[in-house]
């Protein structure tokens, strides 16, 4: 009879640290946000850079007029 207690008991306690554990961990928390905003906006000046370089606007602005010049 205490086996079967004490199984169920176990297995009771299991079950609600697991519950704890995936609340715990559901979410991130303001200083992950931070990094997070932080790296996207590094991300987003870097491509900035990129697509406004001579190089890469010269390419964008030939792709757009063969595009216009092209016949229907």
């Amino acid at each position: 009879m205490f086996a079967v207690v004490r199984e169920r008991m176990c297995g009771l306690v299991c079950r609600a640290r697991a519950v704890l554990v995936a609340r715990r961990d559901a979410g991130m928390v303001t200083s992950e946000y931070a990094v997070g905003i932080i790296a996207a906006v590094a991300f987003a000046a870097v491509l900035y850079k990129v697509v406004t370089s001579g190089q890469v606007s010269s390419e964008l602005q030939a792709i757009v007029k063969k595009a216009l010049d092209a016949k229907m």
